[in-house]
């Protein structure tokens, strides 16, 4: 990934040196867990963990002739440990220590990206505790549809972000796969003990049945997480970009001082966070395509999903930090204008409660049609500074059923305050997950 959406951390998990560093771990359980058995010599063993080491430059420089990124790396760990280099990666092949160990890479690059996604998540409720009261036209199809608060509109992120991080998890439990069962996955080469013992030092569970790799269902399920994490984070974008529209105007983003909108137009301010989120998760979507190509591969195994897998693990883990991170700031920096919001509304003429008014007529006796027709008539018959209430009050067939005290609680909104209040104490009093 480019440097621009690489947060240091993160991309210093997927560095080579990080890859290899885990790599060398792997080969270090497996050498114990040999010693233990009797399979090598403790001597052995004791020299890889000791003696163990690579040069990511060394490495490269053998690769050039062996054209073979583990061999080179097993080359290089053996001549730095000396004469008992020799049961480095013993019994082992190939996709025993690269899939292990990209269960190892993908544990520490999760781990941080939850940690992002629980401070996004502290974000998100703080907001929707401070707007849980503020009034604003809900909207379907884009056209004016019936009251809401800004707290609630931002719950319903709040929740879909939850959804996504028990998704993440799970996901990232399901990769925690431990696989030595060597060519073709038929244990010839090393007893299942050997995958025991090494599973047991490195926290993860054995693979049930291999082929000569970790089946890539779960390579799959996991970038699928995150992709759908992403739409996530877009389907929020997209909500606060149209709020930010000039002829809407209810929130912007953060501006800070020295920042510009436009090079052409000094007057602008663009929803660019919020854009740039949106393309983010274009990318994540497609590297969950590219995980779901990678699942059917020839017979036990085949490297036509290694290149991709090269490109997309570390992208998509990169990408998804980064966009947590800038939804962070996004969500943070958000000004809300309660005025512009109820400006808005007033725009309605009061038709954002057409549903109360029509619940209300059907109460005093009329049938839902007949309802339907006369709040349906009096809403599209309003003239410029009219207001449906005030319709109301004076039409023939309402005023003598609807009491003046009844609307004005309708056209309060003071019954979609209180409804929707329950909803959100509810919301946020559950244990954070």
């Amino acid at each position: 990934m480019i440097e621009r959406y690489t947060r240091p951390e993160m991309g210093r998990l997927w560095s080579l040196e990080s890859k290899f560093a885990r790599m060398l771990e792997v080969e270090i359980a497996v050498a114990e867990a040999q010693s233990e058995l009797g399979l090598i010599p403790i001597k052995a063993a004791g020299a890889i963990r000791k003696k163990g080491k690579f040069s990511v430059d060394r490495i490269a420089q053998i690769e050039q002739e062996t054209k073979h990124d583990v061999i080179a790396f097993v080359t290089n760990v053996a001549e730095n440990v000396g004469s008992e280099g020799r049961y480095v990666h013993f019994g082992m092949t190939s996709s025993d220590v690269l899939d292990t160990a990209l269960s190892l890479q993908v544990r520490g690059a999760g781990e941080l990206l939850l940690e992002s996604l629980q401070i996004l998540e502290k974000a998100l409720v703080k907001l929707v505790k401070k707007e849980a009261k503020t009034l604003c036209a809900g909207r379907t199809h884009g056209m004016f549809a019936e009251p809401t608060t800004f707290g609630f509109k931002m719950a319903g992120f709040l929740a879909e972000l939850r959804r996504n991080k028990k998704r993440v998890q799970f996901a990232l439990q399901e990769m925690m796969i431990c696989k030595l069962s060597g060519a073709v996955g038929t244990y010839s080469s090393q007893s299942p003990d050997v995958e025991r013992r090494v599973a047991q030092k490195l926290k993860l569970t054995p693979e049930t049945v291999a082929t000569q790799v970790i089946p890539r269902d779960r390579h799959a399920q996991l970038l699928m997480s995150l992709a759908l994490l992403g739409a996530g984070f877009e389907r929020l974008a997209v909500e606060l970009r149209h709020l930010q529209r000039s002829e809407v105007g209810e929130v912007v983003e953060g501006f800070k001082k020295g920042q510009k909108g436009s090079s052409a137009m000094p007057h602008k301010k663009n929803p660019i966070t919020a854009e740039n989120i949106t393309g983010l998760s274009r990318l994540l979507r497609s590297y969950a395509f590219a995980a779901m190509e990678n699942v059917a591969l020839w017979h036990e195994r085949d490297i036509s999903h290694s290149s991709v897998e090269r490109v997309v693990f570390p992208d998509a883990f990169i990408l998804a930090d980064y966009a947590t991170d800038r939804m962070t700031q996004l969500v943070e920096g958000l000004t809300t204008y309660h005025e512009r919001m109820q400006k808005n509304m007033d725009q309605a003429q009061g038709t954002l409660f057409s549903s109360h008014v029509l619940l209300a007529l059907v109460d005093q006796g009329l049938s839902r049609e007949e309802a339907y027709k006369v709040v349906q008539r009096l809403s599209h018959s309003l003239k410029p500074g009219e207001h449906l209430k005030e319709s109301l009050k004076q039409d023939p067939e309402t005023r003598s059923l609807l009491k003046v005290k009844e609307l004005d609680e309708i056209f309060s909104g003071q019954r979609h305050i209180k409804s929707i209040d329950k909803i959100i104490n509810r919301m946020i009093s559950e244990k954070m997950r």
